[in-house]
């Protein structure tokens, strides 16, 4: 885009969901957000010409499959412009092939919105690409009238990039972490690289997260190699645990005062078999981790199990907590991982699995509760009042975290039945508000072929409950919220910066724990070879 004259049109593009209905209840907010994205453009002397249309069948105009990705692409001249809008959650894999091959300059671009995640869309999308080594440019708006969005519009037009701040962004120097913190981590990476580490995997890509994969190489490195599971398997597995046994993890956690929120049509609300037949799984997949020595594990539900079972999120919030039901060995009825949380990454995120393996040794060495989840970076703004005035986001994970991460533990606890959109069979939820306190945040990523990690703090506050009923009810209500001030770190550079939609959290008891604890970290990962940055203020002495 150096000549604007010779390229006067950009092609838009939209990539949508796999699944039909999710892609027809959205496809009105995704037509609505490309409007005002075109007219911007057009408002900018630059035409924006849709690449594939709406489909009177279907009833949406997503892209929804990698064939029809790849057969939009040979429509679009090579040397083009592209414009990939995002108004909701999308399946990267389906437009990867063709941008893969794309010379013309990338643009990806979200609505900045709480209800509808084209926030969480676009930063799956740039993680894939930067996986790739595709270069691209990014940018977001709530009304795309804003100065930020023009400004960065105008320079992509003018120049083919946006230059967004980084200046929050340094690498680690581990040379310059306290001494007994540097030596901890890194005798923790020694001990994993020798010892290894199993990550077992269900349907490994069946999302469609191509940025949520780490190739066997790199991982193998670091001392931990993978154990390929079908999710046939797992309902398989599901089908040896006898009723009782999932009854009585169930009245474990009423006895803790989980409450369940159940009705009597499955099709909408939560019932009681769903509940079972997703503690059976959690009961599963945990005699399956053990049968094969695995450190953690990671179930891929939405595309792999949605049709044949419950929502699988109930079980992973029990496996990130160090006090769940116990679960016996089939045979010898001793129970398994004792006093331990089984680390589980959520849609078989590898980045975060690993992250979470490092997150639990390293907490269990200092003594920390190692309760550790993924959230996706859902959505934010400004709160002020209550000794509150900074950018609060939402963190928001597809539903269910460990329990000890709530006020009140299993009991702030609520389960609810899963949106029927994106999971036809129900189950239900493990929801909660997160507890205020410090936090160490992480992300682990592929960039320039190398294992990258990205570390912070954070403080997770208090909101007022009209606030969190707000945010709740501006998001997805079923799903556990975390209401988080990263440090340092502001709205836009967290989102230019980032290379997933997904967050790694984990609590400290307090500052000098959490700093202790990112120190370690840190190290442990420089060990292991990962390139480590550190992100705003982390206040390492």
């Amino acid at each position: 885009m150096n000549h604007p004259s010779s390229t006067p049109t950009a092609y838009l593009v939209a990539s949508g969901d796999l699944r039909l209905s999710a892609n027809q209840v959205c496809w009105q907010v995704q037509e609505a957000t490309e409007k005002k994205i075109v007219a911007a453009f057009e408002r900018e002397g630059l035409r924006v010409v849709r690449a594939h249309p709406y489909d009177p069948v279907q009833k949406h105009g997503f892209i929804s499959s990698q064939r029809m990705g790849m057969d939009v692409f040979q429509s679009i001249p090579k040397d083009a412009p592209v414009v990939v809008a995002e108004a909701v959650w999308q399946y990267s894999y389906h437009v990867l092939a063709g941008l893969r091959d794309q010379r013309g300059p990338i643009l990806t671009v979200a609505n900045w919105s709480g209800q509808w995640p084209g926030l969480v869309g676009l930063l799956n999308l740039n993680g894939c690409l930067t996986k790739m080594g595709v270069k691209y440019s990014t940018i977001w708006s709530e009304n795309f009238e804003d100065d930020f969005f023009l400004d960065g519009i105008r320079q992509w037009i003018r120049t083919g990039a946006i230059t967004h701040d980084a200046r929050h962004v340094r690498d680690l120097e581990p040379a310059t972490l306290p001494q007994a913190e540097n030596r901890l981590g890194q005798s923790l990476a020694q001990a994993l690289r020798q010892k290894k580490a199993i990550m077992g995997i269900f349907d490994e890509g069946c999302m469609g997260m191509y940025n949520a994969i780490i190739e066997d190489e790199l991982l193998n490195a670091c001392g931990i190699y993978k154990e390929r599971f079908s999710q046939s398997a797992l309902v398989a597995g599901m089908r040896t645990v006898h009723n009782d046994e999932a009854q009585a993890a169930r009245r474990w956690l009423d006895g803790r005062g989980v409450r369940f929120i159940t009705g009597t049509d499955e099709a909408t609300e939560l019932t009681d078999t769903p509940i079972l037949e997703q503690l059976k799984m959690y009961i599963a997949s945990m005699r399956m981790a053990d049968s094969f020595g695995c450190d953690l594990i990671g179930i891929q539900y939405q595309q792999g199990l949605k049709d044949m079972t419950p929502a699988s999120d109930l079980a992973e919030g029990l496996f990130n907590n160090v006090e769940r039901p116990p679960v016996s060995h089939p045979t010898t009825g001793a129970e398994l991982y004792t006093g331990q949380a089984l680390p589980h990454f959520n849609e078989v995120d590898e980045g975060a699995g690993l992250d979470a393996l490092v997150t639990n040794r390293v907490w269990t060495a200092l003594g920390l509760d190692p309760s550790t989840t993924l959230h996706d970076i859902r959505w934010g703004r400004q709160y002020r009042g209550d000794g509150i005035n900074d950018f609060v986001w939402v963190f928001e994970i597809s539903g269910a975290v460990p329990a000890s991460h709530f006020v009140d533990g299993y009991a702030g606890a609520v389960s609810e039945r899963q949106p029927p959109m994106y999971f036809p069979l129900g189950g239900g939820t493990l929801k909660g508000v997160s507890k205020p306190g410090e936090i160490v945040w992480s992300r682990v990523f592929v960039m320039d072929d190398c294992l990258h990690a990205d570390l912070g703090r954070g403080t997770v506050v208090a909101l007022p409950e009209d606030e969190i009923r707000e945010r709740w009810e501006s998001t997805t209500e079923q799903w556990p919220m975390m209401s988080a001030v990263l440090h340092g770190v502001s709205r836009d550079q967290m989102m230019a910066r980032h290379k997933s939609n997904h967050i790694q959290v984990v609590y400290a008891p307090d500052t000098a724990a959490a700093v202790k604890a990112l120190a370690v970290k840190a190290a442990m990962f420089a060990e292991m070879g990962l390139r480590v940055h550190l992100c705003g203020e982390v206040n390492l002495p």
